[in-house]
C-alpha cells in the first residue's frame, strides 16, 4: 500500500528555519510574534497547492528582507527554486534614500515584476499579500483611518493603488480562493 501522507520534510525545516530567523521579533503595530505572518501566508498558499518548495518558499518569504540571513543562506539550505521564489518576494533597496522615501519606487518595481513572473512565483506573493490586506482590514475595523500610521507611507490611497495594482498583477490566479478574497477585501476596504 502506498503512502499516502505529504512528504513535509523541506517545509519543516523551512518552518523552522523561518522561526528561529524571526525569533524575538514581533510584526509591527501587532504585539504578536512576527512568525505568525509567515505562517498564515503559507495556510493561504495551502489552500492552492501542496508543492513543498513553494510551501516552503512561502514560511521563508520575509527570513532576506528581514533578517540577517541571505538569499545565499536560503539557496544553501533549501535550493535554487526556493531561494529564487524568495528572491523574488524580497523588498529592493534603493540607495540614499530611506524606506518612506522610496516606498512608492520599491512597491512599482515589485507590482511590474510580480505582473512578469511564473504562476508559482505568484502564488507564493499571493500569501504574503492577502496576509498583509486581511491585517489591513482587520486593523482599518478596529482602528479606522488611524491604521494608515502604522505605515512607512501613511496615505491610504497609496495603499488603494498598490492593492488595486498587486490584484492586476495577479493575473492567472483568479480560479483561486486566495486570488476571490484579495478582491473582495478591496472593496470591503476602499469600496
Amino acid at each position: 500500500m502506498a503512502n499516502k501522507f505529504l512528504n513535509t520534510d523541506l517545509f519543516d525545516k523551512a518552518l523552522i528555519f523561518a522561526t528561529k530567523a524571526h525569533a524575538n521579533t514581533e510584526r509591527r503595530g501587532k504585539a504578536y510574534p512576527y512568525i505568525i505572518h509567515p505562517m498564515e501566508a503559507v495556510a493561504i498558499v495551502a489552500t492552492i497547492t501542496n508543492d513543498p518548495e513553494l510551501l516552503a518558499a512561502t514560511v521563508l518569504h520575509d527570513v532576506v528582507e528581514d533578517t540577517d540571513f541571505t538569499e545565499a543562506d536560503i539557496r544553501k539550505e533549501f535550493g535554487d527554486r526556493v531561494a529564487d521564489l524568495v528572491a523574488l518576494e524580497s523588498d529592493i533597496v534603493v540607495e540614499n534614500m530611506g524606506e518612506s522615501e522610496s516606498w512608492k519606487a520599491r512597491k512599482q518595481f515589485a507590482i511590474e515584476r510580480l505582473s512578469k513572473v511564473s504562476r508559482d512565483a505568484k502564488i507564493v506573493a499571493i500569501g504574503d499579500k492577502l496576509s498583509n490586506l486581511r491585517a489591513i482590514q482587520r486593523d482599518y475595523e478596529a482602528q479606522g483611518e488611524k491604521v494608515w500610521e502604522l505605515f512607512h507611507a501613511p496615505e491610504p490611497g497609496l495603499h488603494e493603488w498598490r492593492y488595486r495594482a498587486l490584484l492586476q498583477a495577479f493575473s492567472g490566479l483568479e480560479d483561486t480562493a486566495p486570488y476571490k478574497e484579495f478582491a473582495e477585501l478591496i472593496k470591503k476596504i476602499w469600496g
